[in-house]
């Protein structure tokens, strides 16, 4: 969350009383130009009256506007963040010394001197705090992988934004120009056009960090692209359809030859079960199944099985 001198905030911490009691804190330390942790008790006897137990953290980060070392690293922040790889932003804390740098496994880490050894443990896909000497915080700036969403129809605008409001970046191919509009997906990263064979070549390598999500406009359409996407290391497949269209799909990529453990990588139908049927009700769905995907807690919804067809 960004607080500005005038008490304007940008972003959240997560609401209530702590981030009112944060907010206030955080203008008393732009003028005092300091950083610090402050920690705040979630019971009805302290201040924050919550009863939420427990207690919460919060690093508050002083920017000086005047200093080129902090431009320089918000400028990184803000590359980064316009990119498409995997990076953090890595915060030391050493006595008064508060410095900031920003990694990514392509450039390195930029702005800090830090061993990877010391690193490494830290660049997950949430924020990590090190207590060791110095102090180190990591976060995520952007998480690797785009989701590949083939097909631009009724489930698939609604899902694009979901995705793109839970921070995935989205890129569509639809072979039809009435569907591949870029005003239907405005926060994609690229709205693509033309026929779904060799759809794969032409987008360029996948990686082991992407997604692919199958919902095009027919079943053909739809073995096309899965005959596509099932050899690469996508670490998600998800297809659309009912349990009868998801049983004939797994019959005919059986036929042409793939095998029962390349057919079980494909969630489908596609979803976590929570009993929608509208398309936004099901692109609800969807997105929480790739949400669970990223945070590795697929299997705790899905159970091993990766299909509920082959169930």
């Amino acid at each position: 969350m960004l607080v500005l001198a005038d008490g304007t905030a940008v972003g959240t911490i997560g609401g209530g009383a702590v981030e009112r009691q944060a907010a206030q804190l955080a203008r008393k330390l732009l003028e005092e130009k300091r950083s610090r942790f402050e920690t705040y008790r979630l019971s009805p006897e302290e201040d924050t009256g919550m009863a939420c137990g427990g207690s919460m953290e919060v690093y508050f980060q002083y920017f000086n506007p005047l200093d080129a070392g902090t431009k320089k690293t918000l400028a990184g922040v803000l590359s980064a963040l316009d990119g498409s790889r995997a990076s953090w932003l890595v915060t030391e804390v050493s006595g008064n010394s508060w410095q900031m740098g920003v990694y990514s496994r392509e450039e390195g880490l930029r702005g800090l001197d830090v061993s990877l050894e010391r690193l490494e443990p830290l660049l997950g896909s949430q924020g990590v705090l090190d207590r060791g000497e110095p102090v180190l915080y990591a976060e995520p700036l952007l998480r690797a992988g785009t989701v590949f969403l083939f097909g631009g129809g009724h489930v698939a605008r609604p899902l694009a934004r979901i995705l793109s409001l839970t921070d995935f970046r989205v890129v569509i191919w639809d072979d039809r120009p009435q569907a591949a509009r870029r005003e239907f997906f405005p926060d994609a990263a690229a709205v693509l056009c033309g026929p779904y064979e060799g759809a794969l070549t032409r987008l360029g390598a996948v990686t082991a960090d992407d997604y692919a999500v199958v919902m095009t406009h027919g079943h053909q359409a739809d073995c096309t692209v899965l005959a596509q996407v099932l050899p690469t290391p996508v670490k998600y497949i998800g297809c659309i359809g009912s349990r009868k269209k998801a049983a004939a799909v797994r019959e005919r990529l059986l036929a042409a030859g793939f095998s029962e453990g390349d057919v079980n990588r494909v969630y489908s139908p596609i979803g976590l079960p929570i009993g929608g049927e509208t398309p936004a009700e099901i692109a609800v769905s969807a997105a929480a199944q790739l949400i669970a995907c990223r945070s590795g807690r697929l299997d705790a919804f899905c159970g091993k099985e990766r299909s509920y067809a082959a169930n």
